[in-house]
């Protein structure tokens, strides 16, 4: 095929899409750099932008999907530039941030369109792990898309939104209400994040790209974050005390309506970035809130960020539905992940340890308690039912046995888990000779 036009006539076919808008928006002023502009499939425009910039002065790459091209569609073209995007990620060790809006794969392509979604998959499975991967969903993200998506390290989906594995109106129980929605990605815990439009969706972004390594070598922390003078007192739980704990304006909490006695966020403290997750938010965990922290603290330990658990639970969620559902699996998956993670993991706890649950969290390098915090090996209700007696429960009585490193005042919460991170910070760990934990799944 010969190419007769000039430059300037090939910029013009370019279209000034919302996906060069968004990428635009996502970096620094000036600094977006597309790549393989004028790469095409049958002499027609790639249906993804792709490139490279800086965030907040960061490396980055990322690549959007173009719903004015074929309407999105993932055909080899797209393929090439999404895998040459994240071979370049992981050569530079800077992080990939992919914006999907598309209506499926190119049936014109045939089989090949399953090529294509196979080489991305492959593509974002080599580097997991490498580099931090973020998925920002605009509008529609479909199928294989979903599956993609899903793959990465966080995934944010702005309200209007749609994700689905196959489309609920094709199913054959019928489109069941919420399926198919931001509102039941967020709360199936598909997506972490859910913004309000595309605007927020880019902020979330950046500011998830600057609390975070920009690969598993590198520390994480800026000093974007201003200092915090609130004070922490024994009533504070969830994001509230992680806010109360972490420098100014720097949480980002992840899985917010997925799982209801657990949070996890990122944070900054001491202008370092950490992982928090607090269990605080209800008396027992549940089978979602188990998968919640695995995968979160799984995320972590793979870019070495401090692990900062706060405990404060009966344990987990007892009944016979539970166990009928399989609960005891994500059970496990949690303590194994704890028990293989190599991170600093610093615990903090504030009330409750009870049983099983104290177990699974108990692999901390240093570990801390409030003075009114209470661990035993089950309720003081059960022990009094089953052995006829009290149970001791204070932590004092834990101290004296070696299981905490200090008892404090939750005034000082903030300077003993600053020190704590700080004096972990140079922690090395070698696992023994494995390919990898075989995990409960």
């Amino acid at each position: 095929m010969a190419f007769t036009k000039s430059l300037a006539e090939m910029e013009q076919s370019v279209p000034d899409s919302e996906a060069r808008k968004r990428l635009a928006a996502f970096f620094d002023e000036d600094s977006f750099r597309e790549l393989d502009k004028f790469l095409s499939a049958d002499g027609e425009l790639s249906s993804v932008v792709a490139g490279c910039g800086t965030v907040l002065g960061a490396t980055a790459f990322a690549f959007a999907q173009d719903v004015s091209v074929k309407g999105g569609a993932v055909n080899k073209s797209a393929a090439l530039k999404i895998r040459k995007i994240y071979e370049l990620a992981a050569k530079s060790g800077a992080p990939v941030v992919g914006f999907y809006d598309s209506k499926g794969g190119d049936i014109n392509e045939g089989m090949a369109v399953l090529s294509a979604y196979g080489d991305i998959m492959n593509a974002s499975a080599r580097v997991s792990g490498v580099v931090p991967q973020i998925a920002v969903i605009t509008g529609i993200c479909a199928g294989c898309a979903a599956m993609l998506a899903s793959m990465a390290d966080i995934a944010v989906i702005t309200e209007k939104s749609e994700l689905f594995l196959t489309a609920p109106f094709n199913n054959p129980d019928g489109k069941l209400e919420g399926a198919g929605t931001a509102a039941n990605a967020a709360k199936s815990g598909v997506c972490q994040i859910v913004a309000k439009d595309d605007a927020d969706a880019v902020a979330k972004a950046k500011k998830l790209v600057a609390i975070l390594p920009a690969n598993n070598l590198a520390l994480g922390g800026n000093d974007e974050f201003s200092v915090n003078e609130a004070d922490i007192s024994a009533n504070l739980k969830g994001i509230e005390l992680v806010k109360a704990i972490a420098d100014g304006n720097s949480v980002v909490e992840l899985g917010e309506s997925f799982g209801s006695a657990a949070v996890t966020a990122l944070a900054s403290v001491n202008w370092a970035t950490v992982a928090v997750v607090t269990t605080d938010k209800a008396a027992k965990l549940t089978a979602a809130d188990c998968a919640k922290i695995a995968r979160f603290v799984q995320f972590a330990d793979a870019f070495s960020i401090p692990v900062v658990t706060v405990v404060d639970t009966e344990g987990f969620e007892g009944s016979s539905a539970a166990e009928l559902s399989g609960s005891v699996r994500d059970c496990a998956r949690l303590a194994q992940v704890y028990a293989t993670a190599t991170t600093a993991k610093i615990n903090l706890i504030t009330g409750k340890a009870f049983g099983a649950a104290y177990a699974a969290f108990d692999s901390a390098d240093m570990s801390y308690a409030w003075e009114n915090a209470q661990i035993a090996p089950m309720s003081p209700e059960a022990g009094k039912a089953f052995m006829g007696e009290e149970l001791e429960t204070s932590p004092f009585a834990a101290a004296s046995l070696g299981m905490l490193d200090g008892v404090i005042d939750p005034a000082d919460t903030r300077d003993a888990v600053g020190s704590a991170i700080e004096l972990c910070s140079g922690k090395r760990e070698a696992a023994p000779p494995r390919k990898h934990a075989n995990i409960s799944l």
